[in-house]
């Protein structure tokens, strides 16, 4: 029995040594106030966002931080405040919890010209109806050709994610201008006359996660689920995930049943978390730093605080590998650094860090 347990242990440190030995973290920076999303501005400079609602500058090469002042009228409310920020073509896209007075927010995206010193924001697109509640804002943004895809979380509501004369629940698609394209749903098939112009799918929760795949050009989504329930899917035109007539594997917090897992007519996830991982950013992995992780997702989480790679094909999965669990708290967001493949992972406790081999 000795025998065995030394044994077991020496597999054990090898083991762990082993999967350490596959990558790097490096903390950049420290002391963040609630960070919440990165972007790249270029090889050296990244923008970020504090939910609490400050826009910053950071330059990796001397890591200087500055503040970039904007007219936002955000509020930090639970869940909500500024959340995501995407820069393209000299363009900054953000998402946040709009203040639409008493309490009443909305999911809000808003577009402005870069500036380093003070940028003016104009509204593309506004969550309606405006809700008093402080969850599921969802809020994370990503550009495929010249549309912008944004996740507009339920808001705590449950069924108004089946209901598609409003927005919270579904994934929006519009022109990179704010404009409605003229093929979204409503306007292309006869059962979507009574969606709203701009939604793209309907029956997501809380989608803390967005990306476009460089592999095969579709856009994929992580959600929240409630007690159990998380998972990885793709954007599907036109469809429905379900909820909250489907639990996805979960149940209320209070214990009782939801609805199933998944039944036919609803798009089916390519994978599920039960129990709940608390899901959050996810990137599909294009770069030589890790270069057999090309085409694989990467999804980020909460609550069990890991990093986990998705090998999936043609909406199918093939197999899950955690990466690391604990090493940096709670991750919020993920970026790849497309230069180098080097990845970048924003955590809860207020730090930027840079994964590498």
């Amino acid at each position: 029995m000795k025998k065995i347990l030394i044994l077991f242990s020496i597999f054990f440190f090898f083991f762990n040594n082993v999967n350490a030995q596959e990558f790097k973290l490096e903390k950049i920076i420290d002391n963040l106030d609630s960070p919440w999303s990165l972007s790249f501005i270029d090889k050296e400079n990244i923008l970020f966002t504090e939910k609490p609602g400050k826009l910053y500058l950071l330059n990796l090469k001397n890591k200087k931080i500055s503040e970039i002042k904007h007219d936002l009228k955000v509020l930090e409310y639970g869940q909500g405040g500024l959340l995501d920020v995407l820069f393209k073509n000299q363009d900054v896209y953000i998402s946040y919890t709009e203040d639409r007075n008493n309490w009443m927010t909305s999911t809000s995206v808003a577009k402005g010209k870069f500036n380093q010193n003070n940028i003016k924001f104009k509204n593309i697109f506004r969550a309606e109806p405006p809700i008093d509640s402080q969850y599921h804002f969802g809020s994370r943004l990503v550009i495929k050709d010249n549309y912008i895809f944004i996740t507009a979380g339920e808001r705590g509501q449950g069924m108004i994610a089946q209901d598609p004369t409003k927005h919270p629940g579904s994934i929006i698609r519009i022109n990179l201008d704010g404009s409605i394209p003229k093929d979204n749903p409503k306007f292309k098939d006869k059962d979507k006359n009574n969606w709203l112009p701009e939604i793209f799918q309907i029956g997501v929760r809380n989608p803390q996660g967005i990306a476009l795949s460089p592999f095969d050009n579709k856009v994929y989504l992580s959600n929240h689920g409630a007690r159990g329930g998380d998972w990885f899917g793709a954007a599907n035109y036109g469809e429905n995930y379900g909820w909250k007539i489907l639990g996805w594997g979960g149940t209320n917090y209070s214990g009782t049943k939801i609805g199933p897992k998944w039944k036919k007519g609803f798009t089916k996830p390519i994978k599920y978390w039960v129990p709940s991982i608390a899901v959050s950013a996810i990137s599909i992995y294009k770069g030589n730093e890790f270069k057999e992780w090309n085409g694989d997702a990467l999804i980020t989480s909460l609550k069990d605080k890991s990093l986990r790679k998705i090998k999936f094909e043609d909406a199918k999965l093939i197999n899950e590998k955690i990466i690391f669990k604990g090493a940096i708290g709670r991750i919020r967001d993920i970026k790849i650094q497309k230069e180098t493949g080097e990845i970048y992972l924003l955590s809860d406790e207020g730090s930027l860090w840079r994964m590498y081999k």
